[in-house]
């Protein structure tokens, strides 16, 4: 993993709850592009699912359906407060196209939206490196079609702050313009339900590949969440790996019009784990030493052997064994482009303790943006 050299021409302003939001040139300076306050780090848990009921299943492309342009999102009347505050903080980093935007408020976890498509399959790329426990890292490429991104700030009154990436065509948007029309905006604040990967203020990550089958689980008295939304329940409320594992556990996840997934975990300490689904079982592995990889078959079901013949798998697997498990944020990347593929969207690092975020899109390896996530 080669090294490459970033040199900061100076530092943004932040809030005590912020983040910091610049671009790096590799080999050159850093460019400041905004600073966007984050209102107030919330903490807490989401509550367990109540036994009664099953709530209509929330799709991996959970998706809203484009609100007139004379209500909210939801339908019941104008933008709110926050709503408001949410649409203005907006911004577009790159044209890939990359935005951000930073979400006020709370929202309803388990409100069901209608998908704007239905996927078929995604790529994916996925590593754990906690060989330094001063500064483990968790580094995720999403390959899959070409979709402008949203990256994402929450901070829920009962959940913990979060950062996420969002593909935002299961929102409606396949272009700049979805960003401009009032009916795009309204639709990007169902954007919080639908995390592809995601860190929260704990230092917990979680992000998501597909695998050729998943047979989940099925409980009548749990509740029935989407693929991708189940991740936004282990965001809000997860701080440990055992604690996403234990929100896997409290719900049905829903693979029917979506492909089959498989997840990986990592927290501040150290602890990674791989969550699939086989024989209508959640089956868990969890990481073994300094570091743990995912892409797109099931370790539940491979050898040793079978996996090492993934390409991407080996070269991930080799390089984390050499380095002790250990990456710093630039060498984290440079893996991440070695594992690229022709459809790679975006390849993100999450610094699992500074709260640092560094974010190419496209393969443009070569320009970095770099974010903070402020941690508890």
């Amino acid at each position: 993993m080669g090294k490459a050299s970033r040199a900061a021409s100076g530092t943004a302003p932040k809030s005590a709850a912020g983040t910091v939001v610049r671009t790096t040139v590799r080999g050159a300076g850093v460019l400041l592009l905004a600073a966007a306050a984050l209102a107030g780090c919330g903490t807490g848990v989401v509550p367990a699912a109540s036994p009664d009921g099953q709530v209509t299943p929330s799709l991996t492309g959970d998706a809203a359906r484009p609100p007139s342009t004379s209500t909210s999102a939801t339908g019941r009347g104008p933008l709110s407060r926050d709503q408001a505050a949410t649409l203005a903080s907006l911004r577009k980093v790159d044209d890939h196209p990359l935005w951000t935007m930073t979400y006020r408020g709370g929202y309803d976890r388990l409100a069901t939206i209608a998908p704007a498509l239905t996927p078929t399959t995604f790529g994916c790329s996925l590593f754990a490196a906690h060989g330094d426990p001063a500064d483990p890292v968790f580094g995720r490429n999403f390959d899959f079609d070409h979709q402008p991104a949203l990256l994402l700030f929450t901070s829920p009154p009962d959940g913990y702050a979060s950062v996420s990436m969002v593909d935002v065509s299961y929102l409606g948007l396949r272009s700049d313009a979805g960003f401009t029309t009032e009916a795009g905006r309204k639709a990007l604040l169902q954007a919080p339900l639908l995390p592809f990967d995601g860190m929260n203020s704990r230092g917990l990550v979680v992000g998501m590949a597909t695998v050729p089958e998943a047979k989940p689980t099925f409980d009548a008295k749990r509740r029935t969440v989407g693929s991708v939304r189940v991740m936004r329940l282990v965001l809000d409320g997860a701080a440990t790996v055992d604690e996403a594992i234990a929100v896997f556990g409290r719900y049905n996840v829903d693979f029917s019009d979506s492909p089959p997934l498989h997840y990986m975990f990592a927290d501040a300490q150290g602890r990674s784990a791989v969550v699939e689904f086989s024989g209508g079982e959640m089956v868990v592995r969890r990481g073994e030493g300094p570091w743990q990889a995912m892409t797109n078959f099931t370790l539940a079901t491979s050898t040793e052997e079978s996996r090492r013949a993934d390409q991407r798998y080996r070269t991930l697997s080799e390089a984390l064994e050499s380095s002790g498990g250990k990456a710093s944020d630039d060498q984290a990347m440079d893996l991440l482009a070695d594992v690229r593929q022709g459809h790679t969207q975006w390849s993100i690092v999450y610094g699992q303790k500074s709260g640092e975020v560094r974010l190419a899109t496209g393969q443009r390896y070569d320009t970095v943006h770099e974010f903070r996530l402020v941690m508890d």
